[in-house]
């Protein structure tokens, strides 16, 4: 896993989620690739397969990246960044999915969860913008960041090949109105359809 950024121009932002049925014997994953930054939808890969392995918490990656991997194959166009709905370093063995993601498909990615899996913050300012650092043991695994006024804050740490201040910066600027990066909201929609 690479924690610096290699990131070059941004032209294609994909979103990463995972969806199950009700009785989770089927895994529905989802990758939407949108254009940047206009964040409009380009491309989309949705797979269905059987549901290969049980949940157990601090896991999530062995259940959920082989079908990722499969959607991804799926693709005509490569993104240059991926956004994924889950932990990066935030994470108990620092690599969450994200960073499992990252490191399997090549793929830059950033984790954006929406609640926190480990470590502890100070509270986060109520403006959209403003974050504060997720620490665990002293070591910072990610920041807190506000990304709608007075609105629940969302969980930011890398996967690979991307540093803080970027992940930062793309998840910023992949919003719209909405708390969710438009990428996320993009996969979401399509994994749980």
């Amino acid at each position: 896993m690479i924690r610096k950024n290699t990131l070059g121009e941004i032209h294609f932002v994909a979103g990463a989620d995972v969806g199950f049925d009700r009785k989770n014997k089927i895994t529905r994953a989802a990758v939407a690739v949108l254009t940047y930054p206009e964040l409009e939808l380009h491309e989309k890969a949705v797979i269905h397969q059987p549901t290969r392995f049980p949940y157990i918490p601090g896991f999530l990656s062995f259940r959920e990246v082989p079908a990722l991997l499969e959607a991804f194959s799926h693709l005509k166009t490569e993104p240059d960044l991926v956004l994924c709905d889950s932990q990066g370093i935030a994470h108990q063995r620092r690599f969450g999915l994200a960073c499992h993601l990252g490191v399997l498909t090549g793929l830059p990615t950033i984790g954006v969860a929406k609640s926190r899996l480990i470590g502890s913050h100070a509270p986060v300012p109520e403006e959209k913008g403003r974050w504060v650092p997720l620490t665990d043991d002293g070591e910072v695994l990610g920041c807190v960041l506000r990304t709608r006024t007075r609105v629940k804050p969302l969980y930011i740490s890398i996967g690979h090949k991307v540093d803080l201040p970027a992940a930062r910066h793309y998840v910023m600027h992949c919003l719209t109105r909405y708390r969710l990066p438009e990428t996320t909201r993009w996969a979401d929609k399509l994994a749980s359809g």
